[in-house]
């Protein structure tokens, strides 16, 4: 009896921290309940995350013994100062999703640190209104209101208790009984404990896992993986962007830091009109220019015939993750060079202080509230507007659905071009879904147009998405052709990276993001269509120039080495440049290692062309 006697204490003892911060308990069990359900988005496929409940009680139960351990006083005001916080946070984070479907993102938290208080007023305007009460950040606030309305009771509990003796006699009995009942509510919780410590602990460690990385190109690529951590409440959601914002913070200090050591030795404007077009997520074995079964790139192969337009063999991508390429593609680094990218120049910057006229038209890379993580880590430092005043002088400022409105935004700015420029058009191309990137009336391929017995009707139509989703790209590369058709211009074609789509035994669509790279995921994901085209006027006028490139035309080459290229062309002499590095040039290093993901040797996979 003895035993059974301790056992109780023991056990009321483990139900403490519940018992007495029940309701801290209650309401923010009930508050992240709601947070979680509350952002799922009403469409098919999009469910709450699984564990929230399992994880939620652990959570909770852990705040409750951590403030069950302070002195009275604090406890009060630690509960006080949680309850703003959660509350707060909640309704930012539902309101934010209600608004603009999107919960709180590293770009959110950037952009409303760039608000000033007259922007501030003028939003709060526009969309606070009495009907955002019945949407779903009215079920926050209904909890805030019980909550309210039980604080109030709770602090007339000592009235309320001697009504209810005077109307509930049988109200002692109900105490007495709650009391016995403690030993055994404290077994239930720690078994729960147990259990959902259990249930949640691959999350947690993938959370600390993501919260421990030094820069956001990490913190990209550990947000691919499959043990992912899930930010399933708004206080999580909250610390990882503001996390996110101090790791691009510390390298978009570095490159500002170094705007003013660019140094440009002279400029011959080799090249009037250099034109950069980056592409998306294009595998090169889809693209008819390189031997593809169907026409995918009809209008490309036309002007390769007339010998204007010259394919590369044997070019691939050093990461398969948008951001990593883009720093690589935009720095003077390249892989192996000792330091960071950041610590290089980018090469807008050298080519705006040789005198060129830059222009950037992007269609993914412009800051919104929506932006995923993968976006604001490739496009921080070319938003930044410190760096972008440094790299160019004409941008755009909306985004469109389909890649030709890119092309009319052209259009309108192309009067700023000066006798010089250099222009970068950063397309959509074929980034997931693709049944997006085209209009439904350029749909030329179906499920029908494919012998390949080992694919199923699903798996043959999201093929035929991505094959026409890479004719329409065919089109918008010419388009972007044929407005430089009468100048002295060259025009550059590299996407990102690569992109699985159901290849030969495979049934998988999108990128691995696989430790272990072997032969087959480098040919899907890290081969890339690569050209160059040059203008009438500019085989003319550069006859050496057109004889470089077809002597080129086969090199092995990695793309983090364009930006060498592209100084080349512009007759810009700096100390950053290297000749080794120039694939147009005979002293090019063809047998420089070619690095994939700062791990695999590209050349000893043996990839099949």
């Amino acid at each position: 009896m003895k035993f059974l006697s301790i056992l109780k204490r023991l056990f009321t003892k483990v139900f403490q921290p519940i018992n007495g911060n029940a309701a801290f308990w209650v309401f923010m069990y009930t508050l992240g309940l709601v947070c979680t359900y509350a952002v799922v988005p009403n469409k098919r496929g999009y469910h709450a995350y699984e564990l929230a409940p399992t994880e939620l009680f652990f959570d909770i139960t852990i705040l409750c013994v951590l403030i069950a351990l302070l002195p009275g006083m604090i406890k009060k005001w630690a509960k006080r100062i949680i309850y703003v916080i959660a509350y707060t946070v909640a309704i930012i984070d539902v309101y934010c999703f209600v608004k603009f479907d999107t919960t709180i993102t590293p770009t959110m938290l950037l952009l409303v640190g760039e608000t000033n208080s007259d922007e501030a007023s003028e939003f709060l305007e526009s969309y606070l209104s009495l009907s955002i009460i019945f949407s779903r950040l009215g079920r926050v606030l209904l909890v805030l209101l019980v909550h309210i309305v039980w604080a109030i009771i709770w602090k007339k509990r000592k009235k309320c208790a001697e009504w209810i003796k005077r109307k509930m006699p049988k109200a002692e009995k109900t105490a007495t009984i709650w009391n016995k009942a403690k030993p055994y509510l404290g077994v239930i919780a720690l078994a729960l404990f147990i259990y959902s410590a259990t249930e949640c602990f691959s999350n947690k460690t993938a959370f600390v896992r993501l919260m421990s990385y030094d820069n956001i190109g990490d913190v990209e690529h550990e947000l691919t993986e499959k043990n992912r951590a899930v930010l399933y409440q708004p206080i999580y959601r909250l610390v990882f962007s503001v996390y996110a914002n101090e790791l691009t913070a510390k390298q978009i200090k570095t490159l500002v830091k170094n705007i003013d050591n660019v140094k440009v030795d002279s400029c011959t404007f080799r090249s009037k009109n250099i034109v950069l077009i980056i592409g998306e997520s294009y595998n090169r074995h889809h693209s008819s220019l390189y031997g593809y079964g169907l026409k995918t790139t009809p209008l490309q192969e036309k002007r390769a015939r007339k010998g204007e337009l010259i394919p590369f063999s044997d070019v691939i991508a050093p990461w398969n993750l948008t951001s990593f390429v883009f720093k690589h593609l935009f720095s003077l680094y390249t892989v192996g060079d000792k330091g960071e990218w950041c610590d290089y120049p980018l090469f807008p910057e050298l080519f705006r202080k040789a005198g060129y006229h830059v222009t950037f038209l992007t269609n993914q890379f412009l800051p919104q509230a929506k932006e995923a993580v993968y976006d604001f880590s490739g496009g921080f430092f070319l938003n930044n507007p410190e760096l972008s005043k440094a790299q160019f002088d004409t941008r755009n400022t909306r985004l469109f659905y389909f890649d030709a409105g890119l092309i009319n935004d052209y259009d309108k700015l192309k009067s700023e071009n000066e006798e010089n420029n250099l222009i970068i058009f950063h397309l959509k191309g074929q980034h997931v879904d693709y049944r997006t990137r085209y209009p439904k009336d350029r749909a030329k391929f179906t499920a029908d147009d494919y012998e390949r017995p080992d694919l199923n009707k699903k798996e043959l139509k999201v093929l035929a998405h991505y094959d026409n989703a890479i004719l329409y790209n065919d089109s918008i590369v010419d388009q972007i052709v044929k407005r430089f058709e009468d100048e002295d211009a060259i025009v550059i074609y590299v996407p990102d990276h690569g992109e699985e789509c159901y290849g030969k035994g495979v049934h998988f669509y999108g990128r691995m993001h696989s430790t272990e790279i072997t032969a087959r995921l480098a040919r899907e994901e890290f081969d890339i269509p690569f050209w160059i085209w040059c203008s009438h006027k500019y085989m003319v006028n550069h006859p050496e120039i057109l004889k470089e490139i077809v002597e080129a035309k086969n090199r092995p080459y990695m793309t983090d080495a364009l930006a060498h290229t592209l100084l080349y062309l512009g007759g810009i002499y700096t100390p950053f440049y290297r000749e080794s590095l120039n694939v147009l040039s005979p002293e090019f290093d063809e047998k420089r290692p070619r690095i994939l993901k700062n791990t695999t040797d590209y050349d000893k996979l043996n990839v099949e062309d």
